[in-house]
């Protein structure tokens, strides 16, 4: 099976199997028209998808303690991870929160719809999918238990690089008013579909399906679009790479690379200060009214 027209996640699905199974891979080098044959045996690997978790610098969101976390793929255990990060963050008082996408290839379509339920109410449709034939159509939709939480304030970070379940994260918190999304235009990686292999070795890979989100936006092909766009520059997103993955960075050197190369993160820091003071200063009218 050639992967030349495979993006990441279509490459995973086929590498994915069993644990203790092989797999074998024929790998072909441009430069010296040289193929190796190489057996990998499978196994199963432990990844941490709930990274950064955090609250910003006050010297970044002034009086509001802002919420940081950065989702890198949906797995299965990522919603529960999620979760332990938000009560954490509830711990230390925070008021909002900034969910960064950016890069976030997908994963698990189950995982992705778990998360949407750390924020949404219970049994609410997140995502569903649509094909020629009635047997193609499904809603996917969160659980019927959901853990109580304050509605806080929330942006997401989307980008180009944010693929399939990150799409659908996004496409459900924007269409349903969860959140407001900062960044750039996502992948578009929004289909399901199936690989049929032929008598002569090669195969045949079509869509049977596409997914739609809760306002009936196609993901593939189109991607979701953010509610303010920032772009970002090749500097900026070297500058972006680099913050995240520095260890141990001091928290003044995490500042001035916010404050100088990421863009994105400034106006998702603003649209959020500007909510919270907005609140602030309609809370005092509102209790006046009703007195």
């Amino acid at each position: 099976m050639s992967t030349e027209r495979m993006d990441l996640q279509d490459s995973i699905n086929v590498l994915r199997g069993p644990a203790g199974a092989k797999v074998s891979m024929t790998l072909l080098r441009p430069s010296t028209k040289e193929i190796k044959e190489y057996t990998l045996q499978r196994a199963e690997i432990k990844i941490q998808s709930v990274k950064g978790e955090r609250l910003l610098p006050p010297e970044l969101t002034g009086p509001f303690r802002i919420g940081y976390i950065r989702l890198i793929q949906f797995n299965e255990p990522t919603a529960e991870e999620l979760s332990k990060a938000i009560d954490n963050l509830q711990k230390q008082g925070m008021q909002a929160l900034i969910l960064d996408l950016r890069n976030n290839p997908g994963g698990l379509l189950n995982s992705a719809v778990d998360v949407c339920g750390q924020f949404l109410p219970p049994n609410t449709k997140v995502v569903s999918t649509q094909g020629r034939v009635p047997s193609q159509q499904h809603d996917y939709s969160t659980s019927g238990a959901k853990k109580e939480r304050p509605n806080f304030p929330m942006v997401l970070l989307i980008n180009e690089g944010s693929a399939s379940g990150a799409e659908i994260v996004a496409g459900a918190l924007k269409d349903l008013h969860r959140a407001v999304l900062v960044g750039e235009t996502t992948f578009g990686k929004g289909s399901v579909q199936n690989v049929m292999q032929l008598p002569d070795g090669s195969a045949v890979r079509f869509t049977t399906a596409k997914y739609y989100t809760p306002g009936k936006q196609v993901i593939q092909g189109n991607g979701v679009t953010p509610n303010i766009r920032v772009a970002m520059t090749a500097d900026q997103e070297r500058a972006l790479f680099a913050l995240r993955n520095a260890g141990n960075m001091k928290p003044e050197d995490e500042t001035k690379i916010i404050k100088t190369k990421d863009a994105q993160m400034l106006r998702a820091i603003d649209a959020l200060k500007g909510v919270m003071t907005y609140a602030q200063h309609s809370a005092p009218k509102a209790e006046a009214v009703k007195k």
